[in-house]
């Protein structure tokens, strides 16, 4: 029982970490909308998007690698080489990448920064650090040290987020609020550094492993980088076809919508670190257990929140933006909220592939995903505006998640709790219905909906009792 207390005390850290992050963009974007016009805005989640998509590439798959590899590590010289080696290699590529980017900086510029190549140039010193600092944060979540992890990765976010704030307030342009980022990125990337070098004495790493390490992270990088395609590229298809004023009516909706996600990030940060020792020693029960557990509590936060955001969605947006970027794109948040179900779904089930180290499958699965979302965003927003890339994005979860689970049934017996998530979808349902008919408009409403809206639905999922009592006392002895 501990050890599950355990993993459940850690989804609740890392869970409430991922809660202050998606808060941050929360608190940043009423202060931005409203002080700079929507194209900005629009240059705003450009830059953004940029900064997610280097490490996908970069990184070359060896953050996951780490983990997959270390966490059941021992020998204190391995994890250093190993460690190091992976860090030298990252090092390199991004190096590599920025100076491409560089060369063909003013064509990148003028497609999709509004031709303001200043912001490029941060964007690429942003980008470096944001590659480095996710390797550095991967070694602590390798090893567990999931207190270390949290404050770094919350630190990351609000050092940055406050000193766009204060830029923003102080009436900066957008290229100097850019500069925010960089300090929240580089701040965190010097006090981690300092601590590992601690733990671990630098040197030259033997690179012996590398080839091993190599062949289990390349497979991932067409993943990766199709994830981010799915995830982010409708922004630059939406800025080349329709301009800033776009993306920018777009981007608060798409935002409102992904924060589900964050219920998902606890499980993608614990799993991968603790499922390989339990599935080397062919424990596979546990492994069950955990996963079967994992779905259970990722679809009884994610299911009921998916509906009443979607409710809600034109009546927050109008209290976080302008009534022109709300009633732009209030109704993006439904279909990024249901495409972000089925691709929290998809995070859990290809734990399966991922201990098989079956990696090259899960890279088929995104690079079919990522070549259908471009070709599919070009068509649907020529037809349908911004209203076509939200489409997009659920219909390429929805594939990812489809394929995943074929594939998976196919070699594992799933071990999920069906009835439960019947029970779920029900009383989510029914929790929707109410929401829907007190019909909130104001903040003081909206809260008292929200609350009231948690306490039906809680009270029907032991009604219905799609929480048993050894999870209640699991949950008791937590406390």
């Amino acid at each position: 029982m501990n050890e599950y207390v355990q993993f459940i005390k850690r989804i609740g850290l890392v869970g409430f970490t991922n809660i202050l992050i998606s808060l941050s963009g929360l608190i940043f974007i009423p202060i931005i909308t409203k002080s700079f016009s929507t194209a900005d805005y629009g240059i705003w989640a450009q830059v953004t998007a940029t900064i997610a998509l280097m490490p996908n590439v970069v990184n070359l798959g060896l953050p996951y690698t780490m983990v997959r590899f270390l966490s059941p590590e021992k020998d204190k010289t391995k994890i250093k080489d190993s460690f190091f080696s992976m860090m030298l290699v990252v090092l390199v590529s991004t190096i590599i990448m920025s100076l491409i980017m560089l060369i063909f900086s003013n064509q990148i510029a003028d497609a999709i920064f509004d031709s303001k190549i200043q912001i490029l140039y941060i964007v690429l010193v942003i980008s470096f650090f944001a590659c480095l600092n996710l390797m550095l944060l991967s070694y602590f979540r390798t090893f567990q040290k999931i207190k270390i992890y949290s404050i770094f990765l919350v630190l990351q976010t609000y050092i940055g987020v406050f000193v766009s704030i204060i830029l923003t307030l102080d009436g900066q342009p957008i290229e100097n609020v850019v500069l925010g980022l960089l300090v929240g990125y580089f701040s965190v990337f010097v006090f981690m550094s300092l601590m590992i070098i601690r733990e671990l004495s630098p040197g030259f790493p033997k690179l012996k492993n590398l080839k091993n390490e190599l062949k289990f992270a390349i497979p991932t990088i067409p993943s990766n980088v199709s994830s981010w395609v799915v995830d982010s590229s409708d922004k630059y298809v939406i800025g080349v076809m329709l301009g800033a004023a776009a993306v920018g009516c777009y981007s608060p909706g798409y935002a409102l919508g992904s924060i589900l996600l964050m219920f998902l990030s606890p499980f993608a940060v614990l799993l991968p670190s603790i499922l390989p020792t339990y599935y080397d020693e062919g424990n596979i029960s546990k492994v069950n257990i955990f996963l079967k557990y994992s779905m259970k509590y990722y679809l009884l936060l994610t299911i009921p929140a998916a509906i009443g955001m979607s409710i809600l969605s034109k009546e927050l947006l109008l209290l976080l933006t302008t009534p022109e970027i709300a009633y732009g794109g209030y109704m993006i948040t439904p279909f990024v909220c249901l495409g972000a179900l089925f691709m929290g779904i998809y995070g859990i089930t290809n734990n399966f592939i991922i201990l098989e180290k079956k990696t090259k499958i899960i890279g088929n699965i995104w690079i079919f995903v990522a070549i259908f979302n471009i070709v599919f965003n070009i068509v649907a927003i020529l037809y349908l505006g911004i209203l076509g890339a939200a489409l997009g994005t659920l219909l390429c979860y929805f594939f990812a998640c489809l394929i995943t689970i074929i594939y998976s049934k196919k070699h594992f017996k799933l071990p999920f709790d069906y009835l439960a998530i019947f029970k779920i979808i029900l009383a989510s349902t029914i929790m929707g219905l109410v929401v829907r008919y007190l019909n909130p408009v104001g903040l003081a409403d909206i809260l008292i909906v929200i609350v009231l809206g948690i306490i039906v639905y809680f009270a029907l999922i032991f009604l219905f009792k799609a929480i048993d009592k050894k999870e209640i006392n699991m949950f008791k002895e937590m406390i």
